[in-house]
């Protein structure tokens, strides 16, 4: 296929993004292309790991990245893919001192066939702008950068792992660069991509179910914040708290919000709910995304899936404490479980909740539907399965 013709492709799955009343409109016209890509070979390859090597999450970088500066004279230099080296800061870059930086996590997976593919790798563009334009960083083209990092990751595709639930995490991110120490719109950015060989998210086997501190006294995010963006700063306050739940025996935390302690998320993760609803209706439910809650792209996977089965009801919806543990009592819940990224899919077997602990049984319950999401993910993922959620790299 071309590469005009792939523009093409990818510029329909793209979704535009509004733009936010937040700076000047001139970062519209100012976009890199993957077209003017500059290529530096490293010359001093790192050892790959080895296939019975145990891969720990984001430990394990490859030999290249990709970088483009911008500047608001001049708008977005050319991209390039460099070898793997330290960026070179400011002591006063606006993304050290104000948390001026949007990232993004998306997975690229080698198939028995031994190609790679990223996983619907637009959402994640879409998530990332969205992200950059609520902190005013620069604009940028998605199908562009989408290439440049589809670009860089042939070029270190012997570092994607084979191994059984093993990927290359990419992680895009975009930070202010200003050096100075005023807050404002920045006048100087830099965008980069590294990559990561990597195995499952949790120590131990990726079904081990994870059980949850639940504490309304900690909120992850709130209405009319920046919940719903992948910022950098969503996620350092949330290490105490999870200092918190392991202290208390739990691995995870369940994040509360407002009056009625709604149900938001699941440590970094979306939650969902396998249930019986109070109207006796099967129902597979998740919060509603606002500004409380991440747009995950596998939430969104899991929906669309259910949807397409139409096999129960499937249901964006606030949840709460109350309603929780109401159906816990009544042995209405079939199984709980987060999913992302990292992970893909977790199963939850118990909350620890006002110093007593509930059941979940979710393993009990096979977990039936967690296993067939993972199934349908992994056959999708690893090319087993044709669909138009895969970029061929």
């Amino acid at each position: 296929m071309a590469a005009a013709t792939l523009g093409q492709v990818w510029a329909r799955k793209l979704l535009p993004v509004p733009w936010l009343l937040c700076g000047p409109r001139r970062y519209a016209s100012s976009n890199f292309k993957a077209a003017d890509l500059q290529l530096q070979m490293t010359q001093e390859p790192q050892k790959k790991p080895g296939p019975s090597e145990p891969l720990v999450f984001g430990k394990t970088f490859t030999d290249h990245m990709l970088m483009v500066e911008w500047t608001g004279n001049h708008g977005w230099g050319q991209p390039r893919i460099q070898p793997f080296q330290n960026l070179t800061l400011h002591p006063a870059c606006s993304a050290l001192h104000y948390s001026l930086q949007v990232f993004e996590g998306m997975k690229a997976f080698k198939g028995r066939d031994q190609q790679v593919r990223l996983f619907r790798p637009w959402l994640n563009m879409d998530r990332l702008l969205r992200s950059a334009q609520r902190l005013c960083l620069p604009s940028f083209d998605k199908a562009e950068l989408l290439e440049c990092i589809r670009r860089l990751i042939q070029v270190d595709k012997d570092w994607v792992p084979e191994a059984a639930g093993t990927s290359l995490y990419v992680r895009p991110v975009l930070i202010g660069n200003q050096p100075s120490l005023g807050v404002g719109v920045v006048t100087r950015a830099l965008l980069f991509v590294i990559l990561c060989p990597v195995g499952s998210y949790f120590p131990g086997d990726s079904m081990t179910p994870v059980s949850l501190l639940a504490d309304p006294t900690y909120v992850r995010a709130w209405a009319g914040g920046v919940g719903n963006c992948k910022l950098g700063g969503n996620y350092g306050p949330t290490v105490l708290v999870q200092q918190e739940a392991q202290k208390n025996g739990c691995e995870q935390v369940l994040w509360l919000y407002g009056p009625d302690q709604q149900l938001t998320e699941v440590g970094t993760m979306n939650i969902f709910i396998y249930w019986t609803h109070e109207d006796g209706v099967l129902e597979l439910v998740t919060p509603p995304l606002d500004s409380i809650i991440l747009p995950g792209v596998v939430r969104q996977s899991l929906l669309d899936l259910a949807q397409s089965w139409g096999e129960f009801r499937v249901v964006e919806r606030k949840i709460t404490m109350k309603e929780m543990l109401r159906a816990l009592e009544e042995r209405r819940v079939r199984e709980v479980f987060g999913s992302g990224t990292a992970c893909q899919v977790c199963p939850v077997h118990g909350i620890l909740y006002e110093g007593k602990k509930f059941h979940i049984p979710t393993m009990e319950n096979g977990p039936e539907l967690i296993h067939r999401f993972r199934k349908e993910l992994k056959a999708i993922q690893y090319g087993a399965k044709a669909h138009e959620w895969v970029l061929q790299v």
